[in-house]
């Protein structure tokens, strides 16, 4: 690991005191699940790294008259066993819940899962986030099957966040904080797809800190969460698939359906948000949805695999919702 200089501030206005104006200069310690692996294989080597664990006002759940706040040095752990969370917002917990290491839920924060990196072999190697050479991308005739079936070009990473779905099916909003004040992003636009190799794949600038998730209230929604993983012990999903059902009695008033793990952001299914709109819920119908879904879907060589996997998550997750039973399990393998 290359020398770095380390700090541990009190506050949130020291913290982002010691930041930067690039991302050479410091990076934010929370958890560190993933910033410690990273300066371990050189892919990133800060000189600084500021330490915010001792920061007060990055923790806490409350719930507000806008919805609940979560900071972001909030841990999984604490994320998934608040009464709060698992009572009215069942697709977050599931997905929290489902990252299966004991030991990440302990440690990771909920900031930390929306701003980790990709999981992308290419970038871990030090190819780069684009993962280009010669001003082409190695990945779609190289090794691809973890790679992304919607959105891909010229970023083919998929993005790694569990809880990124769910919080853009409710609405959910970031708040994030620099020398100079702060400001409000719908998680929605906080998530992008880079373009070139110097930019990154959230909205956060090198200056800022990710302070507080602002989730709205959750008003009689039906949400749920369903991920098809390879295997139960620790993995990122293959696929999954995070909806909120608006309903009036059985028939849906309105629905929200975020795709995960599939592209470089969660990817918002609109043709399914559009095709369930006045519909009750069953197996046929939700089914329907799950090809709509992937309508548009571009696999390449490897992950056409994909492509059911997505369709799957999309029926299990909307008939869990309906049901009213939100919290799910996830899959390892079946794709009826």
């Amino acid at each position: 690991m290359q020398a770095f200089e380390y700090a541990s501030p009190s506050n949130l206005k020291e913290a982002v005191g010691l930041l930067g104006n690039t991302w050479d200069e410091a990076a934010v310690l929370a958890g560190g699940t993933d910033l410690i692996s990273l300066m371990k294989e050189y892919v990133y080597t800060p000189r600084r790294v500021v330490n915010v664990k001792g920061v007060k006002e990055l923790k806490g759940i409350q719930k507000t008259s806008a919805g609940v706040r979560v900071g972001a040095a909030v841990t999984l752990d604490e994320f998934i066993h608040h009464s709060l969370i698992r009572s009215e917002y069942p697709a977050l917990f599931t997905a929290a819940h489902n990252i299966s290491s004991q030991q990440i839920r302990n440690m990771g924060t909920v900031g930390g899962d929306l701003c980790q990196r990709p999981r992308c072999w290419y970038y871990r190697t030090g190819n780069g986030l684009l993962a280009q050479k010669d001003g082409k991308s190695l990945v779609p005739e190289g090794e691809n099957r973890y790679h992304a079936i919607f959105g891909g070009g010229p970023a083919y990473f998929v993005s790694a966040s569990s809880l990124g779905p769910g919080l853009i099916a409710l609405g959910a909003k970031v708040r994030v904080v620099s020398a100079s004040g702060n400001r409000e992003i719908p998680l929605e636009k906080f998530f992008v797809t880079p373009q070139s190799e110097d930019q990154r794949e959230i909205a956060l600038q090198p200056n800022e800190i990710l302070s507080e998730i602002i989730i709205p209230p959750a008003g009689g929604a039906r949400s749920a969460t369903y991920e098809v993983r390879q295997k139960e012990a620790l993995d990122w999903p293959l696929a999954a698939a995070s909806v909120v059902l608006r309903m009036k009695g059985n028939s849906v008033t309105s629905a929200r359906v975020v795709l995960g793990h599939v592209a470089p952001t969660p990817w918002v299914a609109a043709g399914a948000e559009k095709m369930l709109a006045g519909k009750t819920i069953n197996e046929d119908v939700a089914r329907q949805a799950g090809e709509a879904a992937v309508a548009g879907a571009k696999p390449l060589s490897g992950n056409a695999y994909k492509v059911q996997l997505t369709r799957v998550a999309v029926k299990r997750a909307l008939l869990a919702a309906a049901s009213g039973k939100g919290v799910t399990d996830h899959g390892t393998g079946r794709t009826d």
